[in-house]
């Protein structure tokens, strides 16, 4: 049934590698399943029979979907069935498309599709990786045109060493996460998270890992020579070079004049009758071809950008090849906000907005890998006002969550950890104005935001962009590309980083690769800028994250107690908890590892309902002071509740300074009194003093006492106050 079947199997980083063709998915036109460990990813491509009319890009579409039966998951929405893409996966389809895109014919206008299904995950073996050498594959033996194959491999470095692949172990440990595709020559894309890494050290591991593509590469050259179908013809979107060059001869001098400055308003100003003038020229005289017109201005616009830049050193903007573009930093915008901040950079500008929560405002996933929430949370949002345009909100698409995630992986280094901070942050960076790199500016706004918040932060991160074009064996590269050098030129290059190192990069290439000189030059570059950013207009316009939070940010304390007594603190049916959080007007968030976060939106009620939970979770402290509540009376005393749980006795000779002859004389049922807690006496009960907590802090004078002079040894203003442990 099968006649067609072939199974081709080596070894990946030290880990078997299977891929079967022609078993499943006979109809598409390239697929195979590819088993690496026991992750299983199934790829298919198709490409449409005639070019889709009236677009100027070429279309095609990177799904990468991820299914919960890989992981043993049923889906937790009501239809119980998997919806809307995740966030990871839209980021992998991301990943997969860059390394793939600048292969295909740059004319080509027919759709294609790429799925890559997730079948079976294996923690050990990245179905991101497996899906992005599976879709090579399947691309390579179809008929569909294209320059391939690539790989693509994860580079990890722990305890010093590189790691191709890392385990889920070593991935805990890595001080980087960088995922590396390269074509049998160049590297074509760079994705990369990492804890503040020198450039040498990151360099070295790019090219470490281009090594290791290069293995791969040949492997599914034998795969193609083997299965693999004759690649298709397909109409060519190009307009005729006559057509060209009689618009290049016709407006090349208006357009070298309108392209020449600094506004990007302007510049769409003064192209417009250009434009209106080329099609009154040409329009009847290539009827067959008007519709290539605008096609052939765009080509003039690029030629004359790149001449300028390969030939004289020019930028548009008249800047030098190594300069940025006027930078401005602001914080506290924004009134009522947690913490705000915007970046400014010519005509880029972005508002970022920091917001902080409690543990429960955590993010819950539903996805393939073991990560169930996430406590730090970057939002990016570019409406079309910002380059000018009408046009109405969606949401976010692919592009804006992979910005959004850009900027949380820069700043994933310096974040303080649950531990030192016990907040949940989110930070959402508008976009109010774009000209060139708008995710870059985002970093260098969200650091102002976090620092103007309150947030700890190791350090501050910037962020800047590197171009490049190249002809042939030239190239040169150009600090700070806008919006003219990203669109006709061949790369955009984003790091981030301290002035330590890395922490995040994004290579976005027009062209096939990049050679190891290119890579080089733009990591020195970008250091060089990102210091400028720090030291010039970050740190002078907030040095230092702020000592206090804003007062509308809710105050989280937290503690962490013994496991078996959380059952203490929450009480049967949560009464416990629900007693204290109504009391202390706070929420209080308990953990499995019995880690506890209270939030309120003042530190006093924070501050009394951790002095409970810690009460109730450990034993009282000798000398403790508390205030609490009386239960019971008895004649020998009075049972006083200084903690939900958490009961002692005052025996009628503490209850008091002076003699008492009855209990009700001094103390009733409700009453809220200050106690000190005395040693536990041989039968281990919590035994209390009215009487001493009196002297110590009201500075009372027992009966009898011929210090009659006697000062308070505390009170309230400058000594320790009783714990108060009950709503006043």
């Amino acid at each position: 049934m099968f006649n067609d079947f072939k199974v081709f199997e080596t070894e990946f980083a030290g880990r078997p590698f299977k891929v079967e063709v022609g078993k499943m998915a006979q109809l598409a036109a390239g697929s195979c399943l590819v088993r690496y460990g026991e992750t299983e990813v199934l790829c298919n491509v198709t490409m449409a029979d005639k070019p889709r009319e009236g677009v100027d890009f070429f279309p095609m579409s990177v799904d990468f979907e991820e299914k919960l039966y890989a992981v043993g998951k049923i889906p937790g929405s009501f239809q119980r069935r998997e919806g809307k893409a995740s966030e990871k996966a839209t980021l992998a389809s991301r990943v997969i498309d860059r390394p793939i895109r600048p292969l295909f014919p740059k004319d080509m206008r027919n759709d294609v599709g790429v799925v890559a299904t997730v079948m079976s995950v294996d923690p050990d073996c990245s179905p991101e990786i497996t899906a992005m050498i599976g879709v090579s594959i399947a691309l390579s033996i179809s008929q569909i045109p294209w320059d391939g194959p690539i790989s693509g491999v994860s580079l990890g470095y722990v305890d010093g060493e590189y790691v191709i692949n890392p385990t889920a172990e070593q991935r805990e440990k890595s001080e980087m996460a960088v995922t590396v595709a390269s074509t049998a020559d160049l590297v074509a894309m760079i994705e990369a998270g990492a804890n503040e890494i020198d450039d040498d050290v990151m360099f070295d591991g790019i090219m470490y890992a281009h090594s290791v593509n290069q293995k791969m590469v040949e492997f599914i050259k034998g795969i193609q020579a083997e299965v693999g179908k004759a690649k298709v013809d397909f109409p060519s979107n190009d307009p005729s070079e006559e057509l060209f060059e009689a618009i290049k001869a016709f407006a090349i001098d208006d357009v070298k004049v309108a392209l020449d400055t600094d506004d990007k308003r302007i510049r769409d100003e003064r192209l417009l009758p250009i434009y209106d003038r080329v099609h009154a020229e040409f329009d009847e005289k290539f009827p067959e071809e008007a519709d290539k017109i605008d096609d052939c201005m765009y080509k003039l616009q690029k030629y004359i950008v790149r001449r300028w830049l390969l030939d004289e050193n020019k930028r548009v903007d008249g800047r030098g090849i190594n300069d940025m573009r006027p930078l401005d930093a602001q914080v506290d915008l924004l009134s009522r906000v947690h913490g705000s901040g915007m970046f400014t950079r010519g005509q880029t500008q972005v508002l970022t907005v920091a917001t902080l929560g409690s543990a429960r405002d955590a993010q819950l996933l539903d996805g393939i890998d073991e990560e169930e929430t996430k406590r730090y949370i970057h939002h990016y949002n570019f409406p079309s006002y910002s380059v000018g345009e009408t046009k109405p909100s969606r949401g976010p698409g692919r592009r804006e969550i992979g910005h959004g995630a850009l900027a949380e992986r820069s700043l994933v280094p310096v974040i303080p950890s649950m531990e030192e901070f016990p907040y949940t942050i989110r930070l959402v960076s508008e976009v109010l104005s774009s000209n060139g790199s708008t995710s870059q500016a985002s970093v260098c706004g969200s650091t102002l935001a976090l620092m103007a918040a309150g947030v700890p932060i190791k350090a501050p991160v910037a962020g800047i962009s590197c171009g490049l074009i190249s002809e042939g064996d030239r190239f040169m590269t150009m600090v700070d590309i806008q919006g003219l050098e990203d669109f006709y030129g061949d790369m955009d290059f984003k790091v981030a980083g301290t002035k330590k190192g890395i922490t995040a990069i994004q290579m976005d290439l027009k062209v096939h690769g990049l050679t190891p000189e290119i890579i080089k030059e733009a990591l020195h570059k970008t250091h060089v800028a990102r210091n400028h950013i720090i030291d010039n207009v970050i740190l002078p316009c907030i040095a230092e994250p702020r000592a206090e939070l804003s007062k509308y940010a809710p105050k989280l304390l937290s503690t962490k107690i013994d496991v078996d007594k959380i059952g203490d603190v929450i009480g049967k049916q949560g009464k416990v908890i629900q007693k204290i959080c109504a009391e202390c007007n706070c929420k209080v968030d308990v953990e499995e590892d019995g880690s506890i976060f209270i939030t309120a939106q003042d530190i006093e009620d924070a501050q009394r309902a951790l002095d409970i939970i810690e009460t109730i979770a450990k034993d009282p402290e000798v000398g403790a002071i508390y205030k609490g509540v009386v239960t019971r009376l008895m004649s020998f005393g009075a049972f006083v509740e200084i903690a939900p749980g958490k009961e002692g006795m005052v025996h009628i000779s503490q209850l008091d300074v002076k003699r008492t002859e009855k209990v009700e004389d001094v103390v009733n049922v409700g009453d809220e009194i200050i106690v000190k807690v005395l040693p536990v006496d041989d039968q281990g009960r919590l035994n209390l003093s009215r009487r001493d907590a009196l002297i110590e802090v009201e500075g009372l004078v027992p009966e009898n006492d011929p210090a009659q002079d006697r000062k308070p040894r505390r009170d309230f203003k400058g000594g320790r106050k009783p714990r108060n442990n009950h709503h006043d």
